[in-house]
């Protein structure tokens, strides 16, 4: 029997999908407890089950998927327990909302863009808590300010394309906190964010959480971010919770293959790697399905990886020697903010604010900074997809600015971009051979069809796909499958620059780690010479020589990559450091203490 502080409890859920393949177990028998005031931390790779857990939960599973078997017994504060599983839909809405909420992944598709963040949110209280809407528009007034939204008026008034990513996620924390609800799920709640945005995020939802004695179901594919909130954690992997324990147990001594893997592949921040350790390292899947686990230890796999700080200095000595490839000086790139009536500009938003730095060959320059800092802008205005303000963009010497659209094509095939969302940036319409192809025969690179065709099925192999792939659509590949393919169309053009534009952010981090080792080595097998943007400066230091650090347009420092990371100058790096889920023991035990500390607190002052 449980306890009187258990809430739920998930007794053998299993959750199909009929398909035209067959029935796929999304969640295979899965059992766990959440007791009242704990956050849980519920971890796995895309496709691992755990948004459909979180949906199961939600009673929000839709055909063709169902709930086939399992209980999921909710504990109310006073009352007896109830199987969720079992209610009717109209009977689970009075749990819904009042007892168990949920914050999506993406604010935008979870917000209505037609309405005001206000009404969507007073909508919701007006339905379950029954209060006219004065009142509601009150109450949301004040979430918005708990939430810690500056001009909370602002907000309430503003559509949801008027806010940053940042805004809109607080406004789906305040819809999901406005019925004072006994669990929050939060599903890849910060996901897209950057890393001091995840910060303030994570806090607020501690703050929130404490300020109402709520549990947390938190989901995520980083076991980073779990280090900052979680209690407990659940590790998912093909539908089942393959290992499951306290925070510090699963970080300390973590006993499954695929735990390990996943707290092996996060980019260290302690030293430099020559490549990252993935899930292959630490199992393996034989054609039936089973796992064959590998006597792998994270730490001799890391010790042998590890990069020593001479050679680190010898390899950008001889990269600073050479003349640079690339020299960007005082660049500009403003956009009309405000015009008057006969289109004369008034005011600008400068998106990239005399900016000048060098790349050298053969160097990965990094590129970091938060959302709207300009380095998407700096990256395309250098390959001249914005045309800029003013200033100079010389490659090989040679000032591109000055060029005509004619020599900008010709010297595009020396000069690549990967963009951030694989999938937008491949023709649903066209098999990926073809998508390869294209670029080649319009740079008449190969003597014919059949020679280009043999370049692409060489390039498919070299980013450990399959020319078997050649055939396939887009939509037959997961992300990091997509990734690999836009990075085989770079290669195809035989580049000596590419720039590389949050082309792992949207990524689990284990595919993610297996698309950086990719890039790495294709840098040294072909001397490919990066500029690499992300806002996650973890990615940024591991990938790069040289790190540059953008905020509001300008460059606020520049220099080696670790140099940069243990001796930051400015405090808006500071800033970016600070906020890096790191996952050492040490930080987690202390932020428990810090926890236990303000429990005992509370509890004696009552």
């Amino acid at each position: 029997m449980a306890d009187s502080e258990t809430l739920l409890e998930v007794r053998g859920l299993v959750t199909d999908f009929m398909t035209e393949e067959g029935i796929i177990l999304a969640v295979d028998n899965i059992s766990f407890t959440i007791r009242r005031g704990e956050t849980i931390g519920l971890v796995g790779e895309s496709g691992s089950g755990k948004s459909v857990t979180s949906l199961s939960l939600m009673r929000l599973v839709s055909q063709p998927g169902r709930i086939k078997a399992g209980e999921i017994i909710y504990h109310p504060a006073s009352g007896d327990p109830v199987d969720l599983a079992k209610l009717s839909e109209k009977e689970m809405r009075n749990y819904r909302g009042n007892e168990l909420a949920m914050i999506f992944q993406e604010p935008m598709t979870s917000l209505n863009p037609v309405f005001k963040c206000g009404e969507q949110v007073n909508e919701a209280i007006m339905l379950h808590q029954h209060v006219s809407r004065t009142t509601a528009d009150a109450m949301t007034l004040d979430l918005f300010e708990k939430v810690q939204l500056s001009d909370a008026e602002r907000v309430f008034n503003s559509y949801p394309h008027q806010l940053s990513g940042g805004q809109k996620q607080r406004v789906m924390i305040a819809m999901a906190m406005s019925c004072n609800p006994s669990i929050l799920i939060a599903d890849e709640p910060t996901t897209a964010l950057d890393v001091t945005v995840q910060k303030a995020i994570l806090d607020l939802m501690q703050e929130l959480k404490e300020e109402i004695d709520m549990s947390i179901m938190f989901i995520t594919h980083d076991l980073g971010v779990i280090a900052e909130i979680a209690d407990k954690v659940m590790v998912m992997f093909k539908g089942k919770i393959v290992e499951q324990g306290s925070i510090l147990d699963i970080f300390h001594n973590p006993q499954h293959p695929y735990t390990k893997g996943l707290l092996a592949c996060r980019p260290p921040l302690d030293r430099k790697l020559s490549k990252l350790p993935v899930i292959s390292d630490f199992m393996s899947e034989n054609e039936d399905g089973s796992m064959n686990q590998k006597q792998t230890s994270i730490d001799t796999l890391i010790d042998s990886y590890t990069v020593s700080e001479r050679k680190i200095r010898i390899r950008l000595e001889q990269l600073l020697e050479q003349q640079p490839l690339l020299e960007v000086k005082q660049l500009k790139t403003w956009f009309p903010r405000e015009k008057t009536w006969y289109g004369k500009p008034l005011d600008f938003v400068k998106a990239v604010d005399d900016v000048s730095f060098e790349v050298y060959p053969g160097e990965t320059l990094g590129l970091v900074g938060e959302s709207g800092c300009g380095k998407t802008t700096l990256g395309r205005t250098i390959l001249r997809l914005v045309e800029p303000t003013e200033g100079e963009v010389r490659f090989k010497g040679m000032d591109i600015l000055q060029n005509s659209d004619e020599e900008m094509k010709d010297l595009r095939k020396d000069m690549q971009i990967i963009f951030q969302d694989p999938y937008s940036s491949l023709n649903p319409r066209i098999n990926i051979g073809q998508a390869i192809m294209e670029p080649m025969a319009v740079h008449k690179i190969g003597a014919s069809e059949n020679e280009r065709k043999d370049r692409v099925m060489e390039l498919l192999q070299k980013v450990n796909l399959s020319a078997s792939h050649f055939y396939r659509y887009p939509h037959e590949f997961s992300g990091g499958q997509r990734q690999r393919i836009c990075i085989a169309r770079a290669l195809a053009l035989n580049p000596s620059f590419i720039i590389c534009d949050e082309s792992v952010s949207a990524l689990d981090v284990s595919v993610q780690a297996q698309v950086l080792n990719l890039l790495i080595n294709l840098r040294e097998e072909f001397n490919f010479t990066y500029i690499f943007i992300s806002h996650d400066l973890s990615v940024v230091k591991f990938m790069s020589d040289r790190m540059i650090v953008m905020n509001k347009g300008k460059v606020e420092e520049v220099g080696k990559a670790n140099d940069i990371y243990h001796n930051p100058q400015k405090e808006y790096t500071r800033k970016l450091i600070e906020a890096i889920p790191k996952g050492d023991l040490e930080d987690i035990t202390n932020r428990l203490q810090r926890n236990k500390h303000k429990m005992l607190s509370g509890s004696s002052g009552q």
